[in-house]
Order: structure tokens, then sequence, then C-alpha cells
């Protein structure tokens, strides 16, 4: 029997171990989407107990913020919501989620976890019901001590050498300035543009937002098509200039239903009085605006990233007392890859196709949006369209598995961007360690195979590129970043 989680936890082979420790364990990290705070890291926050940084809880607006798979295991254990979200004493809080840690076996937060712990603080034993208490004062203890501990340190010690949070076009990015003057932080933390709000117009809200975007740009309000667009342009070129990488959009589905922009104006208008529009209309001006977003996009090496098929909110009554992001999200089927091909199609028709990654949360989607990549691909930069990581329900082992072997069946994993944490958490870098020890694992498995060559420099190529150089590279890091990274061996 093997030892829980020892040095060679995952790899099953010589040459898996071998990958990864002789190149894919000392890389550093390309975080290019996440979910954490840049006002956090600029003031260099420092949790009080391991309570505050995994679970989090309520804020004062009643909504709540913290790690939502934890949530979702702790209510699959029975546990009161006093002590999943509420105000409970963090100690008791930790111990039952000790106990829902427990019963998870198969689940990836047995893994995330215990490498959380043995990867920032050192704690070695398995985390159990037993030895909670002992754990939560050992690691709080140094999160309120320890200079590495930290948000900063912690960042630091993950060996993070690019951090894209996410942002919405109305943001000052104040926090993102204040980062990039600190010459005392060296990671690279730049904002991503998340236009979602501009983009569901049949939501509650829209108009009030298109207020809030007008005064980012100096206007009382936005009240015309054009003016939208050129008020979303405009934030652009600001984001853009604070070193913004890549945008990205959560949406239920990939809209496509042509609409020429006079009668994206006439919808626009009919939004702004508090009409009820039509599903077709909803889409006219949704692909009117994609279209346009994407050309911008390309003109300005900004990454399109599309998140799709998640029904969020599916349970009301909590989403109704607690808010959105609180764990009730789910799989959703939506079948849009026509849709999406079109739209991609469209971009590519003028020379306009921006640089994308593909997410479906419908694991299902593998093999479309692998085969669906393919049709897209240019001289402009090897892997332009990519099938993205395993988001969400599916970033666990299997589905990580499941994802690289389909982009591997259908497309060129060689060129694939790799791991993102997708986090609100400073732990998750863990994740990054999880995601190679399974990729060294799946490209050892080829090899002792007989599925794939033994070649040193190809496997030390591919293995280094998909941990970090592909992603350096496809989010432009700049030179001197990049000739630092060479001349340490990548």
């Amino acid at each position: 029997m093997k030892a829980f989680m020892d040095q060679d936890f995952l790899l099953n082979s010589p040459t898996a171990r071998h990958l990864y420790h002789d190149y894919a364990c000392s890389l550093p990290l390309v975080d290019y989407h996440c979910h954490i705070s840049p006002q956090e890291i600029y003031e260099d926050r420092r949790f009080q107990d391991l309570t505050q940084v995994w679970l989090g809880g309520q804020n004062p607006d009643g909504t709540c913020s913290g790690d939502h798979y934890k949530w979702r295991l702790m209510r699959a254990q029975g546990i009161p919501e006093d002590y999943v979200t509420g105000n409970r004493p963090p100690l008791e809080r930790f111990q039952k989620f000790a106990q829902a840690l427990e019963m998870a076996i198969g689940n990836p937060m047995v893994h995330w976890c215990n490498l959380e712990l043995r990867q920032f603080f050192g704690w070695q034993e398995p985390l159990t019901p037993a030895n909670a208490q002992a754990c939560w004062e050992f690691c709080s203890e140094k999160l309120q001590n320890d200079p590495q501990l930290s948000v900063r340190g912690m960042i630091q010690k993950a060996n993070v050498t690019m951090i894209g949070t996410t942002d919405d076009p109305v943001d000052s990015l104040e926090w993102h300035r204040r980062i990039a003057e600190d010459t005392s932080f060296s990671p690279l933390v730049v904002p991503s543009f998340r236009p979602d709000k501009a983009i569901a117009i049949e939501k509650p809200g829209f108009a009030a937002y298109m207020t809030l975007l007008g005064e980012s740009v100096g206007k009382k309000k936005i009240r015309t098509y054009p003016e939208l667009l050129e008020a979303l342009d405009q934030r652009l070129e600001y984001f853009h200039k604070l070193g913004c990488r890549a945008s990205d959009h959560g949406l239920a589905y990939v809209p496509f239903r042509p609409c020429p922009e006079d009668k994206a104006d006439h919808i626009f208008h009919r939004a702004l009085e508090g009409e009820i529009l039509t599903r077709e209309e909803i889409e006219g001006y949704q692909t009117n605006l994609l279209l346009h977003l994407g050309r911008v996009y390309h003109r300005l090496g900004i990454v399109m990233q599309l998140h799709y098929s998640c029904l969020r909110n599916a349970n009301h009554r909590l989403f109704q007392t607690l808010g959105p992001d609180i764990g009730c999200d789910t799989i959703a089927q939506n079948a849009c890859g026509e849709n999406i091909a079109w739209l991609l199609s469209l971009l590519d028709r003028d020379g306009h196709c921006p640089k994308t990654i593909l997410y479906s949360l419908n694991p299902g989607d593998n093999p479309l949006l692998g085969a669906l990549a393919g049709c897209f691909q240019s001289e402009e930069i090897p892997g332009k369209i990519q099938h993205g990581a395993a988001w969400w329900f599916n970033d666990t082992k299997s589905g990580m598995e499941d994802q690289m072997r389909s982009l591997a069946n259908v497309g060129l994993l060689g060129n694939f961007v790799g791991m993102l944490t997708d986090s609100r958490s400073f732990l998750s870098y863990a994740r990054h360690d999880y995601f190679r020890r399974i990729l060294c694992n799946l490209l050892g498995e080829w090899v002792e195979n007989g599925e794939y060559p033994a070649e040193e420099a190809a496997l030390k190529k591919i293995t280094k590129g998909i941990c970090f150089s592909n992603a350096a590279r496809y989010f432009g890091l700049d030179a001197e970043e990049k000739t630092q990274f060479l001349e340490s061996g990548l």
C-alpha cells in the first residue's frame, strides 16, 4: 500500500516521476484567471485563522465570500448553515469542515486541502476530526506571525509570476495601479475585462449599470448603443494600459443571432425603458456586442475567454438569503457549438479573431471544443484557439485527465496553456501542483505504454510548455520576464 500523498503522489511510473521532479515541480506559475482581490494583494492582508482563509463567511451586506467547494461539502454532510457561512466560532466551523472532509473519499478537496496544509504551513499529517483543533491552532499561529503567510507571502511562496484577476469595466483599477507602482513586489498582477453586466441586457439592473458605465467615462448615462460601444472601447483601452492580458465572459450559453447595429440600438433603447425583450432580441444584441468586443480584443492583443454552460443559483432560497456564488451553481446542458463556430468564423473572416479560450462546464463538450478549436488555428501563435483547462466541477483528477486526453485526441496537447485556479483563495495555488502531477502521470503513461517515444528533448519541451512557457507566451509576459525565465533553463 502506498503512503498517503507522499512525494510521488499520483506519479505512477518512472517517467512520470522524472518529468515531475526534474521539470515540472519547480516552474513558476502563470495564474491567468482567478477571482482574488487586488486590494488584498496591495494591502498584504493577513488572515487571523485557518477558518477565515478557508471558509470565509458573511460580509457586512449579508452576502458571503469564501470557498464554495468547501461549503458544498459541509452542506452535503448535513452541517447547519450557521457553521457553513455563518458566525459560529471559527474553531467550531473548522472542526465541522474536518468532519465533512473525512467523508469526501474520491473528492479532490481531500487532496487540495492536504496539499495546502503541507505546502504553505508545513503540516504533514492528514487532516482528520481528531487532529482538527491541533491543525487549526498550528496553522492559525503561522497565519498571524509567519512573513511568508501574508497574502503577498503566499503568492511569492507559491512562485507565482503572473496573476490575472477578474474585473468589471467600471472598476477604477486603483489597486492594480498601486501594485504596479510598488517595486518591492515582483509578481505581475493584471486586470481582466469582464463585461457581463453590459452583455446581460435582459437582467434587472441593466439600466442602472449603464449609468455606472457612463460615469466611468465621464458621462451621466449611456443613452445609445453607439455610446455603449464607445464607452466599452474606452474602458478596454484603459485596462490595456494597466496590463490587461485577457477578457472573460460568463455566459449561460454562447448566442449567435446576426443583428445590425441600428437594430441593436433599438433593442438597447427598449431595455433602458424597462420593456420586456424577446429571446431573439436579447440574442441579437448580445451577438452584435460580442462580435464588436472580439474585434477590439484582437486589435489590443487581449485573449477572449468564453465560459459557458453553468446553471447559476439553482437553490432560490439560499440565493435570496445569502446571494450569488455560495455553492449553489451546477452544470447545465446548452448545445451551442454551432453558435461558437459562427461567432469565431465571422471574426476570422475579416482577420479580427482574437486568441480565444473555450470552457464548458459540461464535460460532454470536451471533444466538441477540442475539435472546434482546430478549425480556427493560425500562424499568429501556436495554439491560438484553446480548449481551456477542466473547469470548476471538472477540475478533479478524472476531469483533468479527460480534458487532456480529449484535447490530445483531436488537437495538439503540447500547445495547451495549462492550469489556472479560477479561485477566490490565496492558498489555491496548490492546485497547480495537483495539475502538474496529473499531467506528468498522463504523459508518463503514454511513454511507458509505448504510445509516445521516450525522447527526452520533446518530453521536456512538452512538460515545461504546458506547465509554464505556453501560458507565458500566450499571455505576453514582457521581454524582460521571458529572458529571466529562459535563462533559468525554461
